[in-house]
């Protein structure tokens, strides 16, 4: 089975700059549909960045602009570089694949998640 593992969260001020990667361990049939959601304290979950098997890209309105997805499939890792971050993006974040024929921003279109690493932006 596949597994999802991210690493790279940590506390940074307004304005700073974090990569996230998301390692891919078992082995599964390449490219498919990865992305990265965060979810707050009291707020809902949200999709932050998905790319596609045709490695086709979409974000949120919320940080377009500021945060870039990628993957590197030789290293079976997915990443996501943050820059300018703002107090507002503090959040758990969470790296996920989906293995269906809908690639989105929507979790309900993910079958395998990771066990979430904390990102904190202090002002």
């Amino acid at each position: 089975q596949v597994q999802l593992v991210e690493s790279g969260g940590g506390s940074v001020q307004a304005g700073g700059s974090l990569r996230l990667s998301c390692a891919v361990f078992g082995y599964t049939y390449r490219p498919f549909c990865m992305g990265w959601f965060r979810q707050a304290p009291g707020k809902e979950r949200e999709g932050v960045a998905r790319i596609s098997g045709g490695d086709t890209i979409r974000y949120a309105d919320s940080v377009k602009g500021r945060f870039t997805i990628s993957r590197d499939n030789g290293k079976n890792t997915l990443y996501l570089q943050m820059d300018n971050l703002k107090p507002e993006d503090t959040a758990m974040y969470y790296c996920a694949a989906g293995t269906g024929n809908i690639c989105s921003l929507l979790s309900r279109h993910f079958d395998t998640w990771g066990q979430g690493t904390q990102v904190t932006v202090s002002s």
